[in-house]
């Protein structure tokens, strides 16, 4: 291709272009769009605005999220559960689930990676794109428990039904009131079949009688939650506990070593 060929391409403008433009409210450039379209710094103009708007809100959604510190899952010990779908978590760490406003719901006892794997699906959920909260659960129904009118809980209610992906941790960790418990019902309603939930407990759906107890919508909070939902069960003894052991270990190591040191 000689030079003229190739400067007179470079000059015809990207069809999409101008499609970009728009949806960055470039307001003045589209004004002036058929004088300025052919112009070379456009198309960097557009590229730079893009990368900054991804980076920001990347930044708005990860701090958003609440996340905290966690481990990544490449730290994550796949040998010490004695029961675990790894294939299904690796599925799930692709975020398709999502799509279809699928749930995730993760039960096992204390200390097995529950929390991990979930703040590690929000942490991936965010990076695709998407938006996403995380929370324990004590900490989302005591919030909205504590609304003191009925507008201001509709409008927590709402906080709680626009990202993309909810994380409720520890459901179950503690015995619940009846008010609780249907307030934990309206989130899940309203998430219901339009954007997904995460959700990690140490109690199977059969014991959740007693952890709601007197409260009647419990059979059609689970139905509501287990509907379209990946359950992922881990066995096993707590890993926390594990690493305490370890730890006790070296302990008294180093001080066996402290010890024939002295005696020598």
């Amino acid at each position: 291709m000689t030079k003229a060929k190739t400067a007179a391409a470079a000059s015809v403008p990207d069809p999409d272009l101008r499609k970009r433009v728009h949806r960055l409210g470039l307001w003045g450039l589209l004004a002036n769009w058929e004088k300025l379209a052919g112009e070379p710094w456009v198309l960097e103009l557009v590229e730079h605005e893009e990368e900054e708007r991804g980076r920001r809100s990347l930044e708005r959604r990860l701090k958003n999220a609440k996340i905290g510190r966690f481990k990544p899952m490449a730290d994550f010990d796949w040998d010490w559960p004695e029961e675990i779908d790894r294939e299904l978590i690796e599925e799930l760490l692709n975020i398709d689930f999502a799509t279809e406003a699928a749930n995730v719901i993760l039960v096992g006892s204390n200390g097995l990676g529950k929390t991990m794997i979930a703040k590690n699906l929000v942490h991936r959920a965010i990076l695709s794109g998407r938006t996403a909260r995380f929370l324990t659960a004590s900490e989302l129904l005591n919030e909205l428990a504590a609304q003191e009118s009925s507008g201001a809980l509709l409008r927590r209610l709402r906080r709680y039904s626009h990202p993309e992906i909810l994380a409720i941790d520890e459901v179950g960790y503690l015995a619940t009131s009846s008010e609780h418990t249907d307030l934990l019902f309206e989130v899940i309603s309203r998430r219901y079949q339009e954007k997904s939930i995460i959700l990690t407990t140490n109690k199977p759906f059969a014991e959740w009688n007693d952890v709601f107890p007197n409260a009647t919508c419990v059979v059609t909070l689970i139905d509501r939650l287990i509907h379209k939902a990946e359950i992922v069960t881990i066995k096993g003894e707590s890993y926390r506990l594990k690493e305490s052991r370890e730890r006790t270990k070296e302990r008294e190591q180093r001080r066996s070593r402290r010890s024939r040191r002295k005696k020598k």
